[in-house]
Formats: C-alpha cells, structure tokens, sequence
C-alpha cells in the first residue's frame, strides 16, 4: 500500500496548494488519502472499539438484575470446577 504524504494541516498552507491546484501551477494529488495504519489497524477505528468496550461492561453490570447477575456468577463458577 503506498503511503500517503504528510501534509501540513495548517488552513493557510492548505488554502494556498488549493489556489495552486487551481492555477495548474502544482499538479492535483489524485490518490486516495487513507490513515497510516498501525500493525494492519486503523488507529481511529482501534481507539473507538476501545472506547466502547469500557462502557459497555460497566452499561451491562447496570442493565442486570440480581438473579442475572446471580446466574452468570453460578454458570463460570460450574464452568471453572469443571475445568479442574
């Protein structure tokens, strides 16, 4: 995959290569911008999976009565002693 150029993100700058683009002073980059990946994972991507894996033990503990709570403790416990 052929990594993208850094660009500088400040709105001068960029209003400026947009005026040039413009003018056929500079050539328009036509590739496709994608997000550096990091080991094969959109960092974006990775950072909102996390973001939702923190809520959402703390929503499910909430949502739960005390007998569901109560089954779901016996069912690991079953499932630890089996184990052993």
């Amino acid at each position: 995959m052929a990594r993208r150029k850094k660009r500088d993100h400040d709105f001068s700058v960029n209003a400026l290569r947009v005026v040039h683009e413009a003018t056929g002073q500079v050539e328009k980059q036509m590739e496709p911008i994608q997000p550096e990946l990091i080991d094969g994972k959109n960092p974006h991507a990775v950072a909102l999976g996390r973001l939702g894996g923190l809520k959402g033990g703390k929503a499910r503990a909430r949502k739960l009565t005390y007998e569901q709570r109560r089954e779901i403790a016996q069912k690991a416990a079953r499932a630890r002693w089996q184990n052993k």
